[in-house]
């Protein structure tokens, strides 16, 4: 880039407002679940708002959006950014919102400098990043990056046995070009950092190398339905008494390898549900997370010793699914080391971290060069309608990003 451009906060902050109204949750949160109405609702903006920048647009069979801005060579594979437009049932304005409309940011800013890339520039938006609706999360990058079939991820069931397949029909969002075949020179995530390091340490970048490992499991203890009155407490099959002894140990697992190992419960559901029934089945979520694929082995090994013995202590039959298995990600050394570049060129504090969540690029870095760009959230909150970041760390983040994707498409 011959001369420094600066990006607009305020247009970022705007687009940033408007999406947000999209799905608004009473306490100034988002919920635009995927592939829901909300979620067509923000594409059809994002698809206006590229193509008033003069991007051409493609859609794969899984939904995945493309914005592409040509450059000098057309023949070069495009620069990519990116991340998601859907949110968690009671999610934020900025968690993977940020990473799409940044990439537009650094697009409007160069098109108003008349500043033409080698490579193409991408903005991609990935289908079903949360995993709210659909399990598991990322699954739409996990297609483009082949880590799962087309046909197993079109069949995922939402809690109404709606598959994704059709809910992509539903909304007009299956695409025509086959995941993956449109392939990308690299790839760059500007994401809020959910979690509370950056803002502790007073600064404003995390040049993020890697990804820890997360492994998802779905849990059910089967045990026998009775009336609470009139069942003795000797010979119970309480299921939901289980998942009690279960829950409490998984905590400990996760305490086991500390610091950096973590272990959470985040679903339960009990059957049938009612006052004066003892609960015969319990369902739910485990997700255990570490920087390390030996650590993480220990753990699952661990997670299978404790619900055997959760079963066993209350006479009730157990059955352990896993959903997903994500393994620790290193991002690629030449991306680190030009985001690292930028951050020194801006004179902005930073640190190389870890990400604690995983995200879409850790699917894409399968198939091209990638990492990441991480600012600061208000105490590190995430996931939550209170999720906030202020529009001086968002559009330095963005800064970055630009640097970032004009070196990358010029080298």
């Amino acid at each position: 880039m011959q001369k420094t451009v600066v990006v607009n906060q305020e247009r970022l902050w705007s687009r940033l407002m408007e999406m947000a109204k999209i799905g608004a949750t009473p306490l100034g949160g988002s919920c635009r679940l995927a592939l829901t109405e909300e979620d067509r609702q923000g594409r059809d903006l994002f698809i206006e708002w590229s193509k008033a920048l003069g991007c051409d647009i493609k859609i794969d069979r899984m939904g995945n959006i493309f914005a592409i801005r040509p450059g000098k060579d057309p023949k070069r594979l495009p620069v990519s950014c990116g991340s998601h437009l859907d949110t968690q049932p009671h999610g934020g304005k900025f968690d993977g919102v940020y990473g799409v409309l940044a990439g537009l940011e650094v697009f409007a800013t160069l098109n108003e400098n008349n500043i033409e890339t080698a490579s193409p520039l991408q903005v991609c938006v990935w289908t079903n990043e949360e995993g709210s609706r659909f399990s598991p999360p990322m699954i739409s990058s996990g297609v483009y990056g082949g880590v799962y079939e087309l046909d197993y991820a079109l069949g995922r069931v939402d809690e109404e046995g709606i598959t994704l397949g059709e809910a992509l029909e539903k909304i007009s969002y299956k695409g025509e070009i086959d995941c993956g075949s449109n392939q990308m020179g690299a790839f760059i995530e500007v994401h809020i950092e959910q979690g509370p390091i950056l803002e502790r340490n007073s600064e404003t970048i995390g040049v993020v190398t890697g990804v820890q490992g997360s492994r998802w499991y779905q849990v059910w203890f089967e045990g026998r339905d009775a009336h609470t009155g009139s069942t003795p407490m000797a010979g119970r099959q309480d299921a939901l008494l289980s998942a009690a002894h279960a829950i409490a140990k998984i905590k400990e697992i996760a305490l086991d390898h500390a610091p950096d190992a973590v272990a959470t419960v985040g679903r339960i559901e009990a059957y049938p549900n009612s006052h004066n029934t003892i609960p015969g089945k319990v369902f739910f979520t485990v997700d255990m997370r570490n920087p390390e694929e030996e650590t993480l082995d220990q753990m699952e090994k661990q997670l299978y010793q404790v619900i055997e013995a959760a079963a066993k202590k209350e006479s009730n039959d157990f059955k352990i699914e896993v959903i997903s298995k994500t393994p620790p990600i290193k991002f690629n050394d030449n991306c680190i080391e030009i985001i690292e570049k930028a951050t020194r060129k801006c004179n902005l504090k930073h640190r190389r971290m870890i990400s604690g969540a995983g995200h879409d690029a850790c699917h894409i870095s399968k198939v091209a060069p990638t990492a990441m760009i991480f600012i600061p959230c208000a105490e590190g909150i995430s996931h939550n309608e209170t999720e906030s970041a202020t529009k001086e760390d968002l559009a330095a983040g963005t800064q970055i990003l630009l640097e970032t994707l004009v070196e990358l498409a010029d080298q």
